[in-house]
């Protein structure tokens, strides 16, 4: 059976996230969408694994499902910790890393132990203090081994444990010697697989895709799909299949999309290819203070082979937008219109899932709905969207039709490239 799974989002009491992000809406938007396994996100959170354990029902198997409602869906306990330490030479480093426990009991053994390095309740995504990500892993470890960790957004610029300001060129730097407990790592927004592929030292972990959504619409935008049979179908079966790399697919947001894909200055609305950033020597053009650097400069660094390697074994991706985005830029109407929801209703009964319009139904079915909408579900699968790319803190702009009005698209021209 194929399973799609997304194993980093966020809970409401995660900091700068919807409040709509309850239990019982998680559920039902993994069903509308078509996410068979979720991350419940923040369980190190006190209220929200409170409401763990009074919402989930125990399956058996390290995975939950909602009291009084489907199996469909099943949850996993996932959350995510910063932390933050002194590096050998001094300097005051932090990781995002995630964590997935396989049951409630141990989850809550990892809150009791966590508690000691912050304060559990201040943000769903806690700062711990004074705890290298290496530590992190082999108290984890000494809990329960079969707890999974892996670093979040790889190369986000502040918080990624390969980020331009991490000050680790590598997972075995990041994380020493507990890196032999390391399997996988998430691409994040800014990244997608061949951009990673160009990294040799990167070859020997699995890839993982996971939305990170900070609200309902943004679940499943970045996810992995595997085949599970029955037996499979489980904590250790799951995190098994990830260890061995059997993995179906991996789904990815457009690189470009993301928040820090090029290098930039947000404040002087500056944004640069690596080329052009180099050759400003890294600084704003503008104020000449140092740039936000972004994903595609910071790989280019450390890459030790070319664009297009296809490392062998390779699992396979594709690209996707989350489908309200698309029907938003379709009818040129905000994505929380009433339109754009009674659109997406209209798809989902049609179609059944979010994921069945986006990757598997006939367009000629979808222009049965809206043609428009058909072509530019066409042109995402078959990965010709143009996107403006995001830059330090700033998203990027998809333009599906390659669409946008000569005077508009000078000016983002020339924002890109003047410099």
């Amino acid at each position: 059976m194929e399973c799609i799974a997304d194993l980093h989002i966020h809970s409401k009491y995660a900091m700068a996230c919807s409040e709509q992000l309850t239990l019982e809406n998680i559920d039902a938007a993994a069903r509308e969408k078509g996410i068979r396994i979720i991350s419940t996100g923040d369980f190190t959170h006190p209220r929200w694994i409170s409401e763990i354990k009074n919402k989930l029902k125990d399956n058996g198997c390290g995975m939950y499902s909602l009291n009084g409602g489907s199996e469909s869906t099943m949850f996993v306990l996932g959350s995510e910790v910063c932390t933050i330490f002194e590096d050998r030479t001094g300097k005051t480093r932090r990781i995002h890393n995630c964590i997935l426990a396989p049951s409630i009991e141990v989850a809550e053994q990892v809150n009791s132990h966590l508690s000691k390095f912050g304060d559990l309740a201040s943000d769903g995504r806690p700062v711990l203090n004074k705890i290298s990500p290496s530590k992190l892993v082999e108290d984890l470890f000494n809990i329960d081994k079969n707890i999974f960790v892996f670093p979040a957004h790889l190369w986000t610029p502040w918080f990624g444990a390969l980020g331009a300001f991490s000050g680790f060129n590598s997972i075995e730097e990041a994380y020493e010697d507990q890196s032999k407990h390391i399997y996988a790592y998430e691409t994040g927004l800014s990244s997608d697989p061949p951009m990673n592929w160009r990294i040799s030292k990167l070859d020997k972990y699995a890839i993982i895709s996971g939305s990170d959504a900070h609200s309902i619409p943004k679940m499943g935008r970045e996810s992995i799909i595997a085949d599970m049979e029955k037996k499979d179908m489980s904590f250790v079966g799951l995190t098994g299949k990830i260890k061995r790399k059997e993995l179906k697919l991996t789904v990815e947001f457009y690189p470009e999309e993301g928040k820090y894909h090029f290098d930039g200055h947000r404040n002087c609305n500056v944004s640069l290819s690596p080329q052009a950033a180099k050759r400003y020597g890294d600084r704003c053009p503008k104020c000449g203070r140092k740039l936000t650097i972004g994903v595609l400069h910071r790989i280019d660094d450390l890459a030790d082979r070319e664009e297009g390697y296809l490392p062998k074994g390779a699992v396979p991706y594709v690209h996707a937008i989350p489908l309200q985005e698309v029907i938003a830029y379709v009818t040129k109407k905000s994505q929380t219109s009433s339109y754009v929801k009674v659109t997406y209703a209209k798809l989902i009964r049609k179609f059944g899932t979010e994921f069945n319009v986006l990757m598997k139904s006939y367009p000629e079915q979808i222009a049965e709905v809206d043609r428009e909408l058909a072509r530019a579900i066409r042109i995402i699968r078959e990965d010709r969207a143009n996107v403006v790319p995001g830059y330090d803190g700033v998203f990027g702009v998809i333009d599906i039709f390659n669409e946008v009005k000569a005077k508009q698209d000078q000016g983002m021209q020339k924002r890109i490239t003047e410099f």
